[in-house]
């Protein structure tokens, strides 16, 4: 079982930095089987330039929950699954110091996209998400959105492994 994460933040992993949006889809190696997405309310300032990357503004998470709020959520979609993200430390970094603000444990084995599409697929211009899904021919809707990223994640997921000759993937062999 795979949990596919993309998460939104205020800045850098360093820091009081927050999230301020999370996406989970729970994958079973065939399908998706279940989800999460919210916006976060990070309860500090939304720096303009990451507003304008990812479109997220004060007044969208104002009203949101805070991480809180969903972390319980977050721990049951991913709980017994490989989190899987494009720049896993990143992400993974993200979620592990917002749990433990909350006092929660949160240790999950991790696979990183940008280390498996290296690997399986060398030789490509850049393993940017955008730009990696463009050269394999991977849609991405709303781009720089947690939901939009998580779910083109998923489809370059599934062509990870689909090409994935020296089992990488089932090994573990990249995890971070």
């Amino acid at each position: 079982m795979f949990s596919i994460v993309d998460v939104e933040t205020t800045g850098g992993i360093g820091g009081p930095t927050r999230l301020t949006e999370v996406a989970v889809f729970r994958y079973d190696g065939v399908e998706v089987v279940d989800s999460f997405h919210s916006l976060l309310n990070p309860r500090c300032p939304i720096p303009p330039f990451i507003a304008r990357m990812t479109g997220i503004t004060d007044a969208m998470v104002q009203e949101a929950p805070d991480f809180a709020d969903v972390a319980r959520e977050i721990d049951r979609v991913t709980q017994g699954a490989v989190f899987v993200a494009h720049n896993a430390p990143f992400d993974y970094g993200f979620l592990k110091k917002e749990f433990a603000w909350v006092g929660l444990p949160f240790e999950r084995h991790r696979l990183c996209t940008v280390q498996l599409s290296r690997r399986i697929f060398p030789g490509l211009p850049s393993y940017s998400l955008g730009k990696l899904c463009r050269s394999l021919e991977i849609p991405v809707s709303n781009r720089h959105r947690a939901h939009g990223d998580a779910a083109a994640t998923v489809q370059l997921f599934e062509r990870l492994l689909m090409n994935d000759i020296h089992g990488l993937i089932k090994d573990r062999q990249l995890t971070v």
